[in-house]
């Protein structure tokens, strides 16, 4: 039991550090490229922090564990609206942007909903996993596109006590991103260790160490780094990181686990309960952001992050084996 919680609270320490360098780096790229901390958070942070659900998902999914698979997915989605936006919102109320209302939440409601429609079956075919694949490409070129043709005066407006600081050069940016994004994913990796173990102790089935032990722990990355942007009042990392990761973990993760071999999620304790809440929470998140009155910039305030947390505990409770 000592071991377990020394890998679990190395793998948090890692998981910080890692953190603190990512939101560094990649918010000086933003700033030196003249792009919105958001479209950053969207993609490069993003699809970063979400490097533990791709090699997870792929590792156990060629092994033939297609619940774990599809579950870490679907439960990392989950966790990562109701646990991290929720705890994020309730240290600091983050500032909503409405490009993320007009342009990347329908998105991740398209790709939910098309992952729905085809795991349908249980399975997720080559074919399908194709049009996933595409999706990815999709955004990340139509993001890439807005950002460069949409004005930004918002980077005008902000006071530079509100800045994160430039590091020397394009080299210190991406250096930061990438030992940042290294220690994130080993932090992650020695905290799933220490997770798993924990789990085989309780005895949980495949879909629900996918759904929770395995999701949550691979959404730590996302976790620290949305928790230490609120901190630091980059709303637009906090909020584009888990946006720009959910819309990666079913475009881009399925699409290339699904390609390299169809994912088979039968028989594996999935249930109609997983895939509606993860549809329900976002439902409640959209609701959320259209709340209130009608400014330029909605934020999400504490009471709806705890509100968020709450559906998680409702989530647990339902699908947690009873004794």
């Amino acid at each position: 039991m000592i071991h377990i919680l020394i890998f679990l609270i190395g793998g948090a320490a890692l998981l910080y550090g890692g953190a603190e360098l990512l939101i560094r780096g990649s918010s000086s790229l933003a700033l030196r490229l003249g792009l919105t901390p958001l479209v950053i958070g969207l993609t490069v942070v993003a699809f970063g922090t979400s490097s533990p659900e791709l090699v997870v998902s792929i590792k156990t999914n060629l092994a033939h564990q297609g619940g774990i698979a599809i579950g870490n997915i679907i439960g990392s989605n989950i966790f990562n609206i109701a646990i991290i936006l929720g705890l994020s919102a309730l240290i600091r109320p983050l500032i909503i942007k409405p490009q993320l209302i007009k342009f990347d939440m329908p998105v991740v409601f398209v790709a939910s909903s098309m992952f729905c429609f085809m795991f349908a079956d249980k399975t997720i075919s080559k074919g399908e996993a194709g049009w996933l694949l595409g999706g990815i490409i999709l955004y990340t070129l139509l993001s890439y596109y807005k950002a460069r043709h949409s004005p930004q005066p918002e980077l005008e407006s902000v006071s530079k006590e509100d800045l994160p600081p430039v590091t020397p050069s394009l080299f210190y940016d991406l250096l930061y991103i990438c030992v940042g994004l290294i220690i994130l994913v080993l932090g992650s990796r020695i905290f799933i260790h220490g997770a798993v173990r924990l789990a085989k102790l309780l005895g949980m089935s495949e879909a629900i160490i996918g759904l929770t032990i395995v999701a949550a722990g691979t959404s730590l990355p996302e976790l620290a780094t949305s928790l230490v942007a609120a901190f630091r009042k980059q709303h637009e990392i906090a909020v584009g990181n888990i946006i720009g990761s959910n819309i990666f973990n079913i475009f881009c993760i399925l699409g290339i686990a699904g390609l390299l071999t169809p994912i088979n999620g039968a028989n594996t304790g999935l249930t109609g309960i997983d895939l509606a809440m993860m549809m329900m929470i976002l439902v409640i998140l959209f609701s959320m952001m259209f709340m209130g009155k009608r400014h330029a910039e909605r934020r999400l305030e504490r009471w709806e992050g705890f509100v968020l947390f709450l559906c998680y505990c409702g989530y647990l409770y339902l699908r947690w084996p009873k004794p």
